[in-house]
């Protein structure tokens, strides 16, 4: 189908040095540094090839252990994560260790008898057919498969679609034996994005088979009531849902039947613009979605999953696409900082489940080997798609949607453009500037005419100002929320000012208690003198006096310069205790309060 933006080829944009090369890095070694052997033990174990007397000293524990139901979810989230990451950087290191585990899950398929290459049994999939309790078998093969896609699309193994097209017989054959109703119960147990997998896999073969298997894995019983209007997510678990959209948002790709944008569409308006979302972006609590509005009462120790983050990301960029608004950007920007980055360790690379949003509260991190979480997996797919959402194209046009230092080569018509887009530090002011300034460099190989597009965020604090080559431009942003210079290009450079300022940012339900941001940056409060007791019920969230018109009144620049680097910190002044505030993606076990309850003086 026809979209608005069209995205540009993984391998025609690299990460600049910065904060987001630094993440994507420690990301990559923490995937290079897990054992193959281990990656592929439950695989291994399914078919035969595995089977140690004692427990090993070495190997993946949590819930990759041999006897969680969920083993082997990890490595189909890895293979997706190792598939971007070579698409996106030709990087030979993690792309031989990829072809590898996909000749092993080959020689798996085969001791499996040719279909099934799963790293559980089938009969998993029997028992939830029956109605007896297993722990989300489709969820767990779905990683699997998926990550044979992946490695197939963007890794260049011709391989892993042979794997994949031979266990799509095995869910044709099995789903056939089920009428309609039958189905519909069966996908009542977590599907995860298996609809997405059959919708990608039949856009590649255009096969009949492939068809009636997407059809059969519609969730009807989620997708007919959205559609009706009703509210059916509240108290919902959010990630069974979410993965199940991507699917309807994929299939409308493949089949262009306007049912499928529509689910997209309802789903979206009911989880986000209905509902609302915390500073973050993040709307979870315990893995389920709060009511319309209704957050201030779901403040607690597992806010946002980080699954859900991810998943709403990668719908957000569907609907991008699709629409080429800017309020979708601006969302996945909001989770970009506030979650992706948020949850990883900046040195580890480990994850953490959930990012505490309750007064008090301290991030619980992951081991390299010994959890693996769900969300251990979109860990790891996480941090290789930064490079995916920067630039888009439009017809003949460049769209830059993020603000992330990079450099693209780019072919616009027959002409070779490169652009390079680096962040000004801007070390001749005398404060910390209040705003950001990027340098977007264009190098045209001949003089090229067309638009270049860029996004004015949603928490610009007033008029971004362009200037080309010196000259200031006049901009108007059109009612996407995208700004636009069209002009004859040749070698350019065009700096964009981004104006900021010191925000609140209330509860939805609660205008009283508010997050301070700076821009899309959630600030978390540390107490210096907070004391650590083990939980979270003795410490009393610290209220401030003042208006929440008027933060800059509570807070004042903290250790704002370091050397050749301006620092976001703050500090609270004319309070009755001193409190820091620095970026909630810098936090790694301090004790941290993001909402503060504000009353008049």
């Amino acid at each position: 189908m026809s979209h608005t933006f069209q995205t540009l080829p993984k391998s025609s944009v690299r990460l600049l040095p910065g904060l987001f090369m630094d993440r994507f890095e420690v990301n990559r070694r923490y995937m290079l540094s897990l054992k193959t052997p281990n990656l592929l033990q439950n695989y291994y174990l399914e078919a035969g090839l595995w089977a140690p007397r004692d427990k090993p000293t070495d190997g993946h524990w949590g819930w990759e252990s041999p006897t969680c139901q969920l083993r082997g979810h990890f490595l189909g989230h890895w293979l997706s994560a190792a598939a971007h990451l070579y698409a996106c950087s030709h990087d030979q290191e993690v792309k031989g260790k990829a072809d590898y585990i996909v000749s092993e899950l080959a020689r798996c398929q085969v001791e499996n008898g040719g279909e099934w290459a799963g790293s559980i049994p089938e009969k998993y999939l029997d028992w939830a057919a029956r109605g007896k309790e297993v722990w989300a078998p489709h969820y767990t093969v779905h990683k699997t498969l998926m990550g044979l896609y992946d490695m197939y699309a963007w890794g260049g193994n011709e391989q892993a679609l042979d794997i994949l097209v031979k266990w799509a017989r095995w869910f044709h054959r099995w789903t056939s034996q089920f009428a309609r109703d039958e189905l519909d119960a069966i996908l009542d147990v977590e599907t995860g994005g298996m609809l997405e997998v059959w919708a990608n896999l039949y856009g590649i073969t255009g096969d009949q088979e492939h068809l009636e298997l997407l059809k059969r894995y519609e969730r009807r019983r989620l997708f007919d009531p959205l559609l009706a209007g009703k509210d059916v997510l509240t108290n919902m678990h959010a990630n069974t849902t979410i993965p199940e959209i991507q699917g309807a948002a994929r299939a409308w790709e493949v089949t262009g039947e306007e049912r499928w944008r529509k689910v997209v569409e309802a789903y979206w308006h009911s989880a986000v613009d209905e509902r609302g979302y915390y500073c973050t972006g993040g709307q979870t609590n315990g893995e389920i979605w709060a009511p319309p509005g209704g957050l201030s009462a779901r403040l607690g120790e597992k806010t946002q999953e980080h699954c859900t983050v991810y998943n709403m990301m990668r719908l957000a960029d569907y609907l991008l696409r699709w629409t080429g608004e800017a309020r979708f950007a601006d969302y996945w920007e909001r989770n970009l900082y506030n979650g992706v980055l948020a949850q990883q360790h900046s040195e580890t690379g480990m994850i953490t489940y959930w990012l505490p949003l309750r007064a008090g509260s301290v991030k619980k991190w992951g081991s390299p080997t010994a959890d693996f979480w769900c969300c251990h997996g979109t860990l790891v797919q996480a941090h290789t798609i930064y490079t995916e959402n920067i630039f888009y194209q439009e017809g003949d046009n460049l769209v830059l949607s993020q603000y992330i230092p990079s450099q693209l080569e780019w072919d616009q018509g027959r002409t070779k453009v490169k652009a390079t887009l680096s962040r000004d530090t801007q070390l001749d002011q005398a404060r910390r500037p209040l705003g950001w300034v990027y340098n977007l460099e264009l190098i045209c190989g001949q003089p090229t005419e067309f638009a270049l597009k860029f996004r004015l965020p949603g928490w610009l604090s007033g008029e971004a100002k362009v200037i080309v080559n010196g000259e200031e431009q006049a901009i108007g942003a059109d009612s996407s929320g995208f700004a636009q210079i069209h002009k004859m290009w040749h070698h350019d450079v065009v700096q964009i000012h981004l104006p900021q300022r010191l925000t609140c940012d209330p509860l939805p339900d609660m205008p009283s208690m508010v997050a301070f941001m700076e821009g899309p940056i959630v600030l978390a409060g540390i107490q210096e003198n907070w004391p650590d007791t083990g939980s979270v019920e003795t410490v009393h969230e610290q209220t401030l006096f003042g208006s929440t018109d008027n933060p800059n009144a509570m807070l004042v620049p903290d250790n704002e310069r370091e050397w050749q680097f301006w620092r976001p910190g703050y500090r609270t002044i004319h309070q009755p205790k001193n409190i820091r505030l620095i970026p909630l993606y810098e936090i790694r076990d301090e004790r941290y309060q993001v909402y503060f309850p504000v009353e008049d003086k």
